[in-house]
């Protein structure tokens, strides 16, 4: 893998051979992030200082786009070595704040003019999401929650980045499956439950009219959870969407109770949103899953690659 660093003047530097390199995928939430080691050269023209972009790229293909937030140059007795390390695009969104105001029809080009395009974000072709009327932008709201709620909530879509920084409004794409069989390298598997944080009871309530619906997690409760939660509507709701929302909160803190956590020893062995099929003799978990997250890496034991694995149709 090749990283590349562009300055705040917009030059674009190739870094030194890397010594160690982790790039982390996720779903939309939370941002992807890079970290990386490299020998650094003190007669080097460019100052890490002045960084303010990265990117990498492994075997022509575009792997990594991002932002650089921290490097350090080290001298020891080794010489000199730089640590770099960053977030995805996602982060410029969720580092500024939007400014509160109110739409009579939000549509998806008046979203992105707004809130994405003055960020230097671009968005991937094959959006369509539906126009919301009376949609209000919240002060004290970050650029990133204005995105999500407007496509997520409204739109039925969770966003995300891709590899090449650009934010993605359409759902997966479920075109093939990554395998995970006898062949496979797999070199550690966990397989995680988690109950903190799962909800088992969310009240909707209807601020003007002090309607409160109640929707649970029976299968959670049945099991002894004991976790509930109290939304209150910022406007007069149907009950269809008061249900929705519940709904929507116990679902997606439900996607969090199993995780299968499989590492091998191969770079980009899937990205997030890929099925994975597991299939191997002897397993306790086969079956269909969907990677949630992604981290690939190269250290003193080479390439790897680990996947977290969900519910095909876990809630971002």
């Amino acid at each position: 893998m090749t990283g590349y660093v562009t300055d705040w003047r917009g030059v674009r530097w190739t870094l030194p051979n890397l010594l160690s390199w982790r790039l982390e995928y996720t779903a939309g939430v939370p941002c992807d992030s890079f970290w990386l080691r490299c020998t650094w050269d003190g007669d080097n023209t460019t100052r890490p200082g002045d960084w303010v972009a990265f990117s990498a790229w492994h075997e022509g293909e575009q792997v990594f786009a991002g932002v650089v937030d921290e490097c350090e140059v080290t001298v020891s007795g080794q010489g000199r070595v730089l640590e770099l390390s960053g977030r995805g695009m996602a982060a410029l969104l969720l580092d500024n704040e939007a400014l509160g105001q109110d739409y009579g029809s939000a549509t998806q080009g008046d979203i992105l003019r707004d809130h994405v395009t003055p960020y230097g974000i671009i968005a991937a072709p094959g959006a369509s999401l539906p126009p919301v009327s009376r949609f209000s932008v919240a002060a004290g709201s970050s650029e990133w929650s204005v995105v999500y709620e407007f496509a997520r909530y409204y739109g039925g879509v969770a966003p995300r980045f891709d590899r090449q920084g650009r934010l993605v409004l359409t759902g997966w794409s479920d075109s093939g499956e990554r395998v995970v069989g006898d062949g496979t390298a797999v070199t550690a598997l966990t397989c995680r439950d988690r109950r903190y944080g799962v909800l088992s009871q969310v009240l909707v309530r209807d601020r003007w009219s002090g309607q409160v619906e109640a929707v649970d997690n029976a299968d959670f409760l049945a099991r002894g959870g004991r976790a509930r939660r109290v939304i209150t509507m910022p406007e007069r709701s149907s009950y269809q969407a008061m249900r929705y929302t519940g709904q929507f909160q116990l679902d997606k803190s439900a996607s969090q109770l199993q995780r299968l956590e499989i590492t091998v020893a191969e770079p980009f062995a899937a990205w997030p949103g890929d099925l994975v099929r597991v299939g191997r003799t002897g397993w306790d978990w086969n079956g269909l899953y969907r990677a949630a997250q992604v981290t690939v890496g190269m250290d003193e034991s080479g390439y790897w690659s680990r996947l977290e694995l969900a519910d095909p149709d876990f809630t971002v």
